[in-house]
C-alpha cells in the first residue's frame, strides 16, 4: 500500500509539473486574439471605408489640384458622387481590408499577449503605460503589411474612377509646378503594387513609412490606453451606482460605446500626424515634399494650423464608429468563441479518479 501511495503521489506531481511547464510555454501567446483582431479590423474598415475616402480626398486636394478646394464634408461628398458615384467612395477598399486584417491581428494579439505576460510575471509593470507600449508594438508589427496597402489605398482613393482621373490629368498635368510626373491610373491592388514597384521600387511602396509609424504608434497606444481607462471607469461606476442592479451591459455593448470614445479621442489628437503621412504618400503635381520636416514646415507656412488639422472632422467621424464596431466585434468574438478551461483548474485535478486504471503494486 505504501508503494502504491508513492506511485500515485509521484504520478500526480509529474502530471502537475507537465501541465505547469506547458502552461508557462504557451500562456502568454493568445493566438485567438490574433484571429479575433483580424476579423474585427476587417469588419470595421469595410463598414467605414467611404468616410475614409472623403477624409483622404480632403487632406490631399491641396497638392493634387489648383481648383477651389471643397471646404466641407458634404461638399466633398457631392463632388465625389457627382463625378464617380458610389464607386468613387469605395475606391481602394481591397488594399484597405488587407491592411486592416494584418493590423487588427497584430494589434489585439500583441496587446492581450503582453497583458497576460505582465499580469503573470511582472505585475509591477501594470498600468496604462504598459497598455500604451503594447498597443504601439502591435501596430508596429502590422505596419510592414499595412503601409504598402495604405499607399495603394490612398492613391486609388484620390484617383476615383478611370474616367474622372483621365479628365483631371488632362486638365492639371499641363500646369505642374514641381515637374513631378503624374503616376498612372491603378485598376487594382496588384496592378498598383507592381506599377509602384517598377517606377519607385521598395521606397515607393513604403513612402511615408516613418510618418505612418509616427502617427499610428501614438494612435494605437492612446486608443488602447483610453479604452482600458474607460473600462476601469465604467467598472467603478457600476460598483458605485449599480451594485445590486440586474441591468448589466454586455461586453459587446461596452466595446461599442467605449471603443468609439477611445477611437474618437485618439483620432483627433493625432490628426496632424495623419495629414503629414497622407501628403507624403500621395505626392501631387502641385506641391511635393522632400520629407517629414519639409512637409511640416511648408504646411504650417502655407496653410497654418488649420492645414495640420485638415480632415480632422471626417477622421473622427470615421474612427468613432470604426473603433466602436471593431471593439464590439472583438468583445463579441471573445464572449462567443473565447471560453476556455482554466489551466489552473486542470493542474489542481487529482488523478485519484483514474486510480482504478492503474495496476496494483504489491
Amino acid at each position: 500500500m505504501e508503494d502504491k501511495q508513492k506511485f500515485k503521489d509521484s504520478s500526480q506531481v509529474s502530471v502537475s509539473s507537465f501541465l505547469h511547464n506547458n502552461k508557462n510555454n504557451t500562456q502568454f501567446f493568445v493566438w485567438k486574439e490574433f484571429l479575433f483582431g483580424a476579423a474585427a479590423g476587417g469588419f470595421g474598415e469595410g463598414m467605414m471605408h467611404p468616410i475614409d475616402t472623403i477624409k483622404t480626398r480632403m487632406q490631399s486636394q491641396a497638392i493634387l489640384s489648383e481648383a477651389k478646394p471643397a471646404k466641407s464634408i458634404l461638399e466633398m461628398v457631392r463632388k465625389v458622387w457627382a463625378v464617380d458615384g458610389y464607386r468613387g467612395l469605395y475606391r481602394g477598399v481591397t488594399p484597405a481590408l488587407t491592411g486592416s486584417l494584418a493590423t487588427g491581428a497584430t494589434y489585439f494579439g500583441v496587446i492581450e499577449s503582453t497583458k497576460k505576460w505582465i499580469e503573470e510575471l511582472h505585475p509591477n509593470l501594470g498600468g496604462h503605460w504598459a497598455y500604451f507600449i503594447a498597443g504601439g508594438a502591435g501596430d508596429t508589427l502590422g505596419s510592414f503589411i499595412y503601409v504598402p496597402c495604405e499607399v495603394v489605398k490612398q492613391r486609388m482613393q484620390v484617383q476615383g474612377t478611370k474616367k474622372s482621373w483621365s479628365s483631371m490629368v488632362m486638365k492639371e498635368n499641363v500646369c505642374q509646378k514641381s515637374g513631378g510626373k503624374m503616376y498612372v491610373y491603378y485598376s487594382g491592388i496588384f496592378q498598383a503594387g507592381s506599377s509602384i514597384w517598377k517606377q519607385q521600387g521598395l521606397r515607393g511602396l513604403y513612402a511615408g513609412y516613418w510618418s505612418t509609424l509616427a502617427r499610428d504608434v501614438p494612435f494605437a497606444g492612446l486608443m488602447v490606453t483610453f479604452y482600458e481607462s474607460l473600462r476601469d471607469f465604467a467598472e467603478y461606476g457600476k460598483q458605485r451606482w449599480l451594485p445590486n442592479s440586474d441591468i448589466q451591459p454586455s461586453n459587446s455593448v461596452e466595446g461599442l460605446l467605449l471603443g468609439g470614445l477611445a477611437g474618437g479621442f485618439s483620432a483627433y489628437l493625432t490628426t496632424p500626424l495623419d495629414v503629414i503621412k497622407t501628403r507624403l504618400q500621395v505626392q501631387g503635381p502641385i506641391v511635393r515634399y522632400k520629407g517629414w520636416l519639409d512637409a511640416v514646415t511648408r504646411i504650417w507656412m502655407i496653410e497654418g494650423g488649420r492645414g495640420l488639422f485638415r480632415g480632422s472632422v471626417p477622421r473622427v467621424i470615421w474612427y468613432v464608429p470604426a473603433s466602436a464596431l471593431t471593439f464590439m466585434a472583438v468583445e463579441f468574438l471573445r464572449d462567443t468563441f473565447g471560453t476556455e478551461v482554466d489551466s489552473n483548474e486542470v493542474t489542481n485535478l487529482s488523478i485519484d479518479k483514474t486510480s482504478t486504471t492503474l495496476p496494483e503494486v504489491a
